[in-house]
């Protein structure tokens, strides 16, 4: 495995870190600053909303530049997005704080993407995508408990300097281990293929979204993270009001559906090195069934913990295949690439939406779920109908860059 690949690896898992810890260090933030829950909230919100705006203005306004640049640029800002969190004296730049590393996180994932698929073989790139992304949901298997672990015997601000060690220590593999070619345009692998969008052309970058290949991409992306978070945001009532688990059940709950997160997306960047529309599909399909059953099955806790593993394998197996696709059918534009994770937060924010909507119409505790459901048979839909309509009229850069 290139050396390169487990740096950006270990930036994707600092990234995560910030993201997740948080959550488990709220109560000890709020107090921290006099402010109330709400306030502390923001620091969760705020960033989310940063993601989804970031990834596609910093993508845009370093498209002139190199690849490994972006990314060297883009860890130092976490870097000092971290550190301001851990030596705020006010709320204010706190959040400040939160706001400026997650800028970074959107652009990380979605050039970084580009860089780890140039790094091996036109064979393996979903795999090397999913390697990456195993950063991430590693955090996503370990940040809450983190930050409450560290939280609990040094304080909520050793967590964050902590996450600004593993920030520093990726910098510095980034620069050391990351070829400068990496993640650069290459001429397009297909005979008489359109031109890969060069990285100092903005317009070219935009021109790639006029593929409806690309369009249909992002909805489905937006739509796997909807039907998946419209159930997980309200996961921790469904264990508790329907499966009848304790409040002190949730977290250890939590780190199953994790570990399914860090299975899924390496069966998933095997899958879609194979055959990668087809698993794309299949993991879709599996989504909505592992929903639906979930809503019918919440009662049980024994299904309660088979199926929320399940619901994270199939929600995370569908993401390497979908970088790797958006980013061929934009024939290697950065900004697409970007756009993807954006994709992502607005199809998080929209399942939480419908999923509380659910809940507040009176339908319990499981209607999440099938919420969820109803939004993954969506994606599964716009998923076929990709598929389907791909054939050759657009042709792929299989080069990966």
């Amino acid at each position: 495995m290139p050396s390169g690949l487990i740096a950006l690896a270990l930036g994707g898992f600092g990234i995560g870190l910030t993201e997740f810890l948080i959550a488990g260090l709220l109560p000890q933030v709020a107090t921290s600053f006099a402010v109330s829950e709400a306030a502390a909230g923001w620091l969760i919100s705020g960033y989310a909303l940063s993601v989804a705006i970031g990834a596609i203005l910093l993508t845009a306004a370093t498209t002139r530049l190199p690849r490994k640049q972006i990314l060297v640029g883009l860890v130092a800002l976490f870097v000092i997005g971290n550190l301001l969190s851990a030596v705020a004296t006010t709320y204010q730049v706190m959040l400040l704080g939160r706001i400026v590393a997650a800028l970074c996180h959107g652009s990380f994932f979605g050039i970084g993407s580009l860089v780890a698929r140039s790094l091996v073989v036109p064979e393996k790139k979903s795999r090397a995508v999913a390697v990456m992304f195993a950063g991430l949901t590693v955090a996503n298997v370990l940040g809450v408990p983190f930050g409450a672990f560290v939280g609990e015997r040094w304080g909520w601000r050793a967590a964050f300097w902590a996450v600004t060690a593993i920030g520093v220590l990726a910098l510095a593999g980034i620069v050391a281990f990351v070829p400068g070619w990496a993640g650069q345009v290459q001429p397009s692998a297909v005979p008489g293929g359109p031109e890969p969008a060069p990285p100092g052309d903005l317009r070219a970058q935009f021109r790639a979204f006029r593929s409806w290949q690309v369009w249909l991409t992002l909805t489905a992306t937006a739509l796997s993270y909807g039907g998946m978070f419209g159930a997980f945001s309200y996961i921790a009532y469904t264990f508790t009001e329907v499966g009848g688990f304790s409040s002190a059940d949730v977290a250890w709950l939590l780190m199953v559906y994790g570990v399914g997160l860090v299975v899924g997306n390496l069966i998933g960047g095997r899958a879609a090195d194979r055959d990668r529309d087809r698993a794309l599909v299949l993991a879709l399909v599996g989504l909505t069934v592992t929903l639906a059953v979930f809503g019918l099955l919440a009662g049980s806790p024994t299904a309660s913990v088979i199926l929320v593993f399940l619901m994270g394998v199939c929600g995370f197996a569908s993401v390497p295949g979908m970088i790797t696709r958006v980013t061929d059918f934009a024939h290697g534009a950065a900004l697409a690439a970007s756009a993807n994770v954006s994709a992502s937060n607005v199809g998080n924010a929209l399942g939480a939406w419908l999923g509380g909507l659910a809940i507040a119409a009176g339908l319990g505790y499981a209607a999440p779920l099938y919420v969820g459901a109803g939004i993954a048979a969506t994606s599964v839909v716009v998923m076929v109908v990709a598929a389907r309509t791909a054939g050759s009229s657009e042709p792929r850069a299989d080069d990966g860059t």
